[in-house]
């Protein structure tokens, strides 16, 4: 998984100083900057990354060196095929498979079957953390000192819709968990497993594996419901 990881984002990074290489010649440190500044500094960069990424493009034939300018920095410019690589990768959807698998879901899965783990207690602090960086992300787009950068506001954006969809699936993960039942084991034991040990006892020393009643339903069914009546899955931000 994590070489997985590494290779997509190897290729990210690839791609995406070659786009910036479209608009003109550049050194490290420029296309650094210029990268954080495309992407909203969301995806910093060092600059180590970055003249290891030019000397790889430089061995596949898609930069080139420029002689050294007064200041001592080498430039690179874009090659025809680097350019076609750039048309390629703007017309390629991205493929969900070739991305890296997401970490939280795998954690809970594992946290399924994993004894003495308390799922609930897993997606309770998730959410929090979540809830907190929506709140971070929606007070920056309020507070947006960059009005005329649209490719700013479409990064941030994209963050907060994931918030956001991350939050409602953990709403989701807990009402399943409030809900499932172990299947029986044969001659009718109960069986054994992480699931039973991540269902706390209640206050009256029920047995672990008693899960206790789902809350009430928002409006539509799904998740509990709010205070104000809205489905606690329905968390968004103000936009």
């Amino acid at each position: 998984m994590h070489t997985q990881y590494v290779y997509w984002l190897s290729m990210t990074i690839r791609h995406g100083l070659l786009a910036l290489l479209e608009r003109q010649p550049m050194y490290g440190y420029q296309l650094r900057a210029a990268f954080e500044e495309s992407t909203g500094a969301t995806w910093p960069l060092n600059i180590g990354q970055v003249y290891t990424t030019l000397a790889r493009l430089e061995r596949d034939g898609l930069v080139r060196p420029l002689p050294e300018n007064d200041g001592g920095q080498r430039p690179y410019e874009i090659t025809d095929a680097g350019r076609a690589e750039v048309v390629d990768w703007f017309g390629t959807p991205i493929s969900r498979t070739d991305r890296p698998r997401d970490e939280l879901a795998i954690k809970l899965a594992l946290a399924l079957t994993t004894p003495g783990v308390d799922v609930r207690a897993v997606v309770q602090t998730q959410r929090t953390a979540t809830m907190r960086t929506l709140q971070e992300l929606t007070r920056l787009k309020v507070r947006d000192d960059r009005p005329g950068d649209l490719s700013w506001r479409l990064v941030l954006d994209s963050m907060i819709f994931q918030a956001e969809a991350e939050i409602r699936w953990l709403d989701h993960c807990e009402v399943s968990l409030v809900r499932f039942r172990p299947p029986a084991a044969p001659g009718g034991a109960v069986p054994t497993g992480g699931h039973e040990a991540a269902v706390p006892t209640g206050p009256s020393g029920g047995h672990a594996g008693a899960a206790p009643a789902a809350p009430p339903a928002g409006r539509d069914g799904v998740g509990p419901a709010r205070p104000d009546g809205a489905p606690a899955g329905h968390a968004r931000a103000q936009r």
